[in-house]
């Protein structure tokens, strides 16, 4: 991603006289154009490079510059290894591991300990138990069209069933909810769209297809905001049974649970309302009861009783 991007050629930097933007290309698997921009990037965050044009021509920190070694403590060191470490359960990339190894060759050998320690005290873990092998496939695919900037066609199934052939402009990958998401325009509907990354098929990178990133609706903006992947939610009250706590716990924290009079456990949360949501509380199975609102109640009685029939014609 472009954070660990931006990290590895400063360091890069820090450590040789001067690299060729194709080589920086090369390395990291993107155009040379798109170096550029990160070399903007780096400039704008304070840190001045220069370019030099010719046989002999490359990138360079500006004469004179060293970054102090503590512009960063191990405490931020450790924490951005964690998130590297982390990242890399369900995002998987070379790079990542060679940016660790770069990380830890910054701590001083005396405090090496203490901080391989502080490393590992947190690990957010979002890789299935069964591998993610064509997962991990897409990712890669759809990272590389958006660095080059081209544009990708696929094969797209709605929640509703539909199945529909896209072309996008693809911007931005989203883990949200340990669901994948790309985030990217769509040249058919003409605006920016969601895609589950489950839902994609036979996905294909047209190299000739050149597009220039548009600016992302403040409404639509995921990554600024932080919001979830439809902007309508519906406030959904559940009703556990008391044998089934540790369902509740597992899924909403200890803090969230209100004792009923009947014993049970009853939580309230908003959720964008669709087919996931109704396969998630049917996945509690005989264990909770949707109390609010009535519609929902009476579409996961209808589906339970549809799931019943299937065993019990």
């Amino acid at each position: 991603m472009k954070l660990e991007r931006l990290l590895s050629i400063i360091i890069l930097l820090l450590n040789r006289r001067m690299v060729q933007a194709k080589e920086l290309a090369e390395r990291f698997e993107v155009s040379i154009r798109t170096i550029y921009r990160d070399v903007e990037t780096i400039n704008m965050a304070g840190i001045p490079i220069v370019t030099y044009q010719g046989a002999n021509g490359g990138i360079s920190l500006a004469e004179g510059y060293r970054l102090d070694r503590n512009i960063l403590t191990n405490d931020e060191l450790a924490s951005i290894v964690t998130a590297l470490r982390s990242i890399s359960t369900s995002y998987g990339e070379v790079h990542h591991k060679q940016l660790m190894e770069k990380m830890n060759s910054v701590v001083l050998p005396n405090e090496a300990e203490s901080f391989q320690d502080k490393t590992n005290r947190v690990l957010i873990d979002y890789s299935p138990w069964d591998g993610q092998e064509r997962l991990q496939a897409k990712l890669d695919l759809l990272k590389g069209a958006i660095d080059q900037e081209v544009i990708v066609t696929f094969v797209y199934s709605d929640a509703q069933g539909k199945v529909t052939k896209r072309s996008a402009e693809p911007h931005t990958l989203i883990l949200k909810g340990k669901q994948w998401y790309l985030q990217a325009y769509c040249l058919e509907k003409e605006q920016f769209r969601l895609f589950k990354l489950n839902r994609i098929k036979d996905l294909l990178i047209n190299e000739e297809q050149v597009f220039t990133r548009r600016q992302v609706p403040s409404s639509q903006n995921i990554a600024a905001k932080g919001q979830g992947t439809s902007s309508e939610t519906t406030t959904i009250v559940l009703q556990f049974q008391e044998e089934a706590r540790h369902l509740a716990e597992d899924w909403f924290g200890v803090e969230e649970l209100i004792v009923t009079e009947t014993g049970g456990w009853q939580v309230r949360k908003q959720y964008p309302e669709d087919e996931w949501l109704y396969g998630f509380i049917l996945g509690f199975g005989p264990y909770v009861e949707v109390i609010e609102p009535l519609h929902v109640r009476e579409i996961i009685a209808k589906r339970a009783a549809q799931i019943a029939a299937i065993y019990h014609p």
